[in-house]
C-alpha cells in the first residue's frame, strides 16, 4: 500500500507537504511568538474587514467564525479590489497577502489608505512590506518560502492575538495553548510512519479516493468546511464542494433525491462537535438518513478540545492529512498548482498591479 511506503511517500510529496501538517502545532506557536512582538496602539473600530485572497481570505473566515460570539463588531473578509462603502477611518482592515504581491491585495491596501481605515498588513515582504514600511503601517512580517495554503497558521493565528491585543478579546493565550497541545498529538496520530489501519487520514484518504469530496459544516466549523475543499482542490487536485447547516436543509438536500448513479461519485464528509446544539444534531441525522437512501458514502470528522480555536484547528489539521494523501495515492505532487500559476500570468496583462504601485508611490511621497 502506497501510504505505508515511506519512501514513496517521498519520492510523490517532493516538496514535504505532508511536514506542514506533522509540524502544525510547532508553525501555530511561531506564529503566535511572531505576533507578540507587534504593538498597536489604535482605538477599537466599529468594523473589521480581513482582506486578501485564496489562503490568505480563508483566515478572515475562520477569525469571522471564531469571533461570532466573543466580538460585538462585524467582521467581513474582502475577496475584491475595492473595500465596501461603508470603510472608514473606524474600520480595522487587515491586509494579508502571503507573498505580499497578490495585486487584488495591494488594490485594497491602496484603498484603505485613501480611506484613512485602521491599517495592519501581513506577509512574507514584497509590495505590501515596502509601501506598509514607508508608510508607517504595522506589518507583520511571516517566514517566506511556504507554499500559502501551507502558511495558514502564520495568516490566522495572528489574527485574534492582535484583536486581544486591542482589548476586543480575552483569553487567547489559553486557546492557543490548547491548541497546540492537540495538533501536536494529531501530528503524531496521522503522521506517515503511523500504518493505515491505525491512522484516521490515510484511512479516509483511501475511502474517498475516486469521488469528488463533499463537506457539510456548521457554526465554528463553516469555514472549517471551506478550508477543506480548497485543500483537496489544491493539493489532491480533484473538483470539491462544501455547505453548511442549516442552510444546506434549505436547497442542497434537494439535489440528492434523486441523484441515481450520480450519487456513486460522490464522497459526503461531515464536521460533527460534542457541542453541537440539539437542532444541528437532529438536521445532521436526518440529512444523513436521506442520503443513505441514494447510497450516498457518508464519513465523519470530529472537532476535539473545549475552546473553539482548539476544535476548529483540530479538523483543520485531520483535513489537510487527508487532503495530502488523497494526492499521494493518486501520484500526484501536492504543492504545485500549476493552474492558478497560469491565470496569474494572464491577468498580469491587465496592468492592474502596475497600476496600483504607481499610485502608492506618490501617496507614499
Amino acid at each position: 500500500m502506497v501510504l505505508d511506503d515511506l519512501r514513496e511517500i517521498k519520492r510523490i510529496d517532493k516538496s514535504n507537504m505532508l511536514s506542514f501538517c506533522v509540524e502544525a502545532a510547532r508553525h501555530c506557536g511561531e506564529a503566535a511568538k511572531l505576533t507578540q512582538n507587534l504593538d498597536l496602539s489604535y482605538p477599537k473600530p466599529n468594523a473589521i474587514i480581513v482582506a486578501g485572497m485564496g489562503g490568505s481570505a480563508i483566515s478572515g473566515e475562520l477569525l469571522k467564525d471564531w469571533a461570532r460570539e466573543k466580538i460585538a463588531v462585524p467582521i467581513e473578509v474582502c475577496r475584491e479590489y475595492a473595500l465596501p462603502a461603508y470603510a472608514n477611518r473606524k474600520t480595522l482592515v487587515f491586509v494579508i497577502s502571503y507573498s505580499g504581491e497578490t495585486e487584488e491585495s495591494l488594490s485594497v491596501y491602496l484603498d484603505a489608505i485613501k480611506k484613512k481605515c485602521i491599517t495592519v498588513c501581513i506577509s512574507s515582504g514584497g509590495t505590501l512590506q515596502k509601501f506598509a514600511e514607508k508608510m508607517g503601517v504595522p506589518f507583520l512580517t511571516v517566514p517566506s518560502g511556504i507554499a500559502p495554503r501551507a502558511a495558514l497558521p502564520y495568516l490566522f493565528i495572528p489574527l485574534p492575538i492582535l484583536l486581544e491585543k486591542l482589548n476586543m478579546v480575552s483569553g487567547v493565550k489559553s486557546e492557543i495553548s490548547e491548541t497546540l497541545d492537540l495538533l501536536r498529538e494529531i501530528g503524531a496520530a496521522n503522521a506517515p510512519e503511523k500504518p493505515l489501519k491505525e491512522n484516521f487520514s490515510k484511512k479516509l484518504a483511501s475511502e474517498i479516493c475516486g469521488t469528488v469530496p463533499v463537506i457539510y459544516g456548521f457554526g465554528v466549523y463553516r469555514a472549517v468546511a471551506q478550508r477543506l475543499k480548497q485543500q483537496f482542490n489544491e493539493n489532491s487536485k480533484v473538483p470539491s464542494k462544501w455547505e453548511s447547516f442549516p442552510e444546506l436543509n434549505h436547497n442542497e438536500i434537494v439535489g440528492w433525491e434523486s441523484a441515481g448513479e450520480l450519487a456513486k461519485l460522490f464522497s459526503v464528509i461531515f464536521l460533527r462537535d460534542a457541542f453541537e446544539s440539539e437542532a444541528i444534531c437532529e438536521r445532521i441525522a436526518a440529512t444523513q438518513e436521506l442520503m443513505r437512501k441514494e447510497s450516498v458514502k457518508i464519513f465523519e470528522m470530529r472537532g476535539i478540545g473545549k475552546s473553539v480555536l482548539a476544535r476548529m484547528l483540530s479538523v483543520i489539521c485531520v483535513g489537510d492529512f487527508v487532503s495530502v494523501y488523497l494526492a499521494i495515492l493518486r501520484g500526484l505532487d501536492p504543492t504545485p498548482v500549476k493552474t492558478i500559476a497560469l491565470l496569474k500570468e494572464r491577468v498580469k496583462r491587465v496592468g492592474v498591479r502596475e497600476k496600483v504601485i504607481r499610485e502608492l508611490q506618490k501617496l507614499a511621497k
